[in-house]
């Protein structure tokens, strides 16, 4: 179904097999440190001095497009053919990550290596390393890197019980590049949800900032509880809340990542979503609670099995969908090729159906997304010069967004069109037109035609940039005095 923390700052294993992680060598034990409060004393100093050695500092390359300065004429002169991509440039991206085995394996989060071209990791002792990707994880925002050697030293994921909302943690990163750095809080709630659908962030109030991604979050005890992946913040610095990948999470997908490269998760193809009261009303279902089923992908597993719009699903395999994350990882926990039992109502009368799972397409595929980056043409921004495409929790995170921001993704705009003169770029984010709120990219060409229809011959594109938004007034193209012809 359906680097560096961010604004919010900032992408269950499915495997039922059975799984080891790494295990120490003869002379390489996993660090045990000693609590921090003893007889009323607070001290995280030992903790500290033992965790730390374990975090390293993730450095990577990546080609990233040029921007260039936004003056009339530039940079058109230098790319008249409208299909020709900008240039990219080498940049360069760092984040955190942490040993779990003796022998090199390192847990970071997705976003912070994804798309890289070379990896570093600096050791506590200062050595750097050549790190390789052995799998990476868009939906839970975590992969796993491996450096040669061994007798590294290394942290284990806990299998105790959770610290309470109130209790000490401590966080341990990379914070503006500045090397291992270590900061206090407390757990301030669990089951936070930021956009993911396969995790329940815990929210922590330890200060972490750009570049603390991907490093570990330490109980009392030393243990590690969690991995940092995000921040909400408006200013784009630490504000207090933070948000770390539970280590029960972390430690079946980093397990499976190491034994296969990938997460198989199972797949149905239905958008899902919780059936709010005043929904089970309009339905006559009364304080029934399930999950309603908003769209079935057509020719998919669900669409075969009878699987309708509209159906509220009550139960899986005997076990009650009381919400749409509920359902969803009930699915994804499904091994491709296992049948599923959905129990349904439909219009009211009950039904049954047998679903068989296949396997879940890359959230890339899911959200429609092209390979490469789009260009100008027949899509919905057309008229204005913009390709867009939909803003996916991996570009999200990527551009380093607040949860409470929607709408399209600018993918590549037209040298010639009034949208580039005007400055919008590469990574705009278009929240709203004219009146208009902007979800998805059909919402764009909706609003664009309503304008054209009634006779407009620009728009007011409101555009999110860099924590900023700015109002742009752009010309569309094939309006009168436009000088060029319709799309």
């Amino acid at each position: 179904m359906n680097t560096k923390p961010k604004t919010l700052l900032l992408g269950a294993a499915a495997s039922a097999v059975a799984l080891s992680a790494p295990g120490p060598s003869a002379s390489q034990a996993p660090i045990n440190p000693p609590p921090a409060a003893r007889a009323g004393v607070t001290s995280f100093a030992e903790i500290v001095e033992r965790v730390a050695p374990a975090v390293v500092s993730v450095e990577t390359k990546r080609q990233v497009a040029v921007r260039f300065p936004t003056i009339p004429g530039f940079p058109f002169e230098l790319f008249p053919d409208r299909g020709a991509r900008p240039p990219t440039a080498e940049g360069r991206a760092a984040g955190a990550g942490f040993f779990i085995s003796a022998d090199g394996y390192i847990v970071t989060n997705n976003h912070v290596v994804a798309d890289a071209t070379e990896i570093t990791v600096t050791l506590k002792d200062q050595r750097e390393l050549k790190a390789r990707v052995v799998g990476r994880d868009e939906p839970t925002d975590l992969a796993v890197l491996k450096v040669e050697g061994r007798d590294f030293p290394y942290v284990s994921f806990s299998n105790a019980a959770t610290p309470r909302v109130g209790d000490w943690v401590i966080a341990v990163g990379n914070p503006f590049g500045l090397g291992g750095t270590a900061t206090a809080g407390i757990v301030s709630a669990y089951g936070r949800n930021i956009g993911s659908t396969f995790v329940d962030y815990i929210q922590i109030d330890a200060p972490i900032n750009r570049g603390n991604s991907g490093g570990p979050t330490f109980d009392a005890h030393g243990r590690v509880i969690g991995v940092n992946t995000a921040i909400f913040s408006p200013s784009g610095g630490n504000v207090g809340i933070g948000f770390a990948v539970p280590a029960e999470v972390a430690d079946r997908v980093t397990r499976d990542l190491i034994a296969h490269g990938r997460i198989e998760r199972g797949y149905v193809g239905a958008n899902v979503q919780t059936l709010t009261s005043e929904m089970a009303e309009t339905l006559g279902l009364g304080a029934r609670k399930g999950v309603l089923v908003a769209e079935v992908t057509p020719g998919g597993p669900g669409d075969r099995a009878g699987l309708q719009s509209g159906d509220v699903v009550l139960r899986v395999d005997g076990r009650t969908t009381e919400n749409a994350s509920r359902l969803t990882r009930a699915v994804a926990a499904a091994r491709p090729g296992d049948r599923l039992r959905f129990e349904v109502l439909r219009d009211g009368a009950p039904r049954s159906l047998e679903v068989r799972v296949e396997l879940r397409p890359s959230e890339r595929e899911l959200a429609g997304l092209p390979q490469q980056e789009g260009q100008p043409g027949d899509g919905p921004g057309a008229r204005l010069g913009l390709a867009v495409a939909p803003l996916d929790e991996l570009t999200r995170r990527r551009r380093e967004l607040p949860p409470d921001i929607t709408g399209v993704v600018v993918q590549s705009v037209d040298p010639a069109s009034d949208a580039a003169r005007k400055g919008l770029r590469s990574g705009d984010v278009i929240v709203r037109v004219n009146e208009r709120r902007i979800a998805r990219p059909s919402d764009l060409a909706d609003a664009v035609a309503a304008a054209s229809s009634s006779g407009r011959t620009s728009v007011l594109v409101f555009v999110h940039r860099e924590r900023g938004r700015l109002a742009v007034p752009v010309r569309l193209i094939g309006a009168k005095d436009d000088g060029r012809p319709a799309p």
